[in-house]
């Protein structure tokens, strides 16, 4: 640091031995730039800190770093309600006006599953796969019925004890993990489910650890076209089939293809696989 104490042996003196009117604003000049250069020097320090924490800040949490596309907001607010009515649900989510439930026997057909794998229901709802899932893994394998809002996790415990199913577990997830153990299961499948993804690369994150090596993706959603979808869909959903595989394979997923079932029209079926 400059001091005076520093700098007066160099500093010229009148004939009376003060210092010179043109030395001292010479002195003054010296100490304001060096008082300069470390407010600089500060500013340097603190600002990216705090330009990181206001961007933080400002950050949407429901924003796809992948895609830029942005979920709804509070789009699982209704399922999250503590009054919700999951009869409602279950009528709306497993009449036959649903395109997925009409044609669910070929949408389980695309997991070509087989007796004693693992698969995972990610966003299970009411448990329209539930049976069909368990029928097709049989006692040898198991089912995971994951979801996210407590009524349904419910719901799903009492259908699976209901239907006396011993090889579906019911869990709990979170809006960014699927919460379960690592490598444990063969199938992940996610109907109707990914455009409700708050924190997509988390969740596929999640997705990717907790499938076995080779394991396979299977997504199932509905088909977002400016002109062509209907209102609901394009504000509801919040990417086409493009940009969804295009997040899903950023996130560390190989396509595989995009199998034909008979009878959609609204949705798509996307298979990755886990490398």
């Amino acid at each position: 640091m400059l001091t005076l104490k520093h700098r007066r042996a160099d500093v010229p003196r009148s004939s009376h031995g003060a210092e010179s009117p043109r030395a001292a604003r010479a002195l003054r000049g010296t100490v304001r730039r060096a008082a300069e250069r470390l407010a600089a020097a500060r500013l340097a320090l603190v600002l990216p800190l705090a330009l990181a924490c206001l961007q933080a800040c400002a950050a949407p949490a429901a924003t796809s770093p992948a895609s830029g596309a942005t979920v709804p907001p509070d789009i699982n607010k209704p399922f999250l309600d503590p009054a919700v009515n999951v009869d409602d649900f279950v009528k709306a989510f497993e009449g036959e006006s649903r395109e997925i439930a009409r044609r669910s026997a070929g949408i389980v057909a695309t997991l070509e599953l087989r007796p004693g794998m693992d698969v995972a229901d990610i966003g299970a709802g009411t448990g329209l796969f539930m049976q069909p899932l368990a029928e097709a893994v049989g006692t040898g394998g198991t089912v995971h019925e994951v979801d996210l809002a407590p009524a349904f996790v419910e719901h799903l415990r009492r259908r699976a004890s209901a239907l006396a199913l011993p090889q579906v577990q019911v869990r709990a997830c979170t809006d960014r993990s699927v919460v379960l153990p690592d490598a444990s299961v063969d199938v992940a499948f996610v109907c109707d489910t990914y455009h409700h993804f708050e924190h997509p690369r988390e969740t596929l994150s999640s997705l990717k650890a907790a499938l076995r090596p080779g394991g396979r993706l299977v997504v199932v959603d509905f088909e977002r076209t400016e002109g062509r979808s209907r209102d609901w869909v394009l504000r509801h959903v919040r990417l086409g089939k493009d940009g969804t595989r295009a997040e899903i394979e950023a996130a560390g997923f190989r396509f595989l293809d995009e199998p034909h079932v008979e009878g959609l029209s609204e949705n798509y079926v996307l298979r990755f696989t886990r490398p």
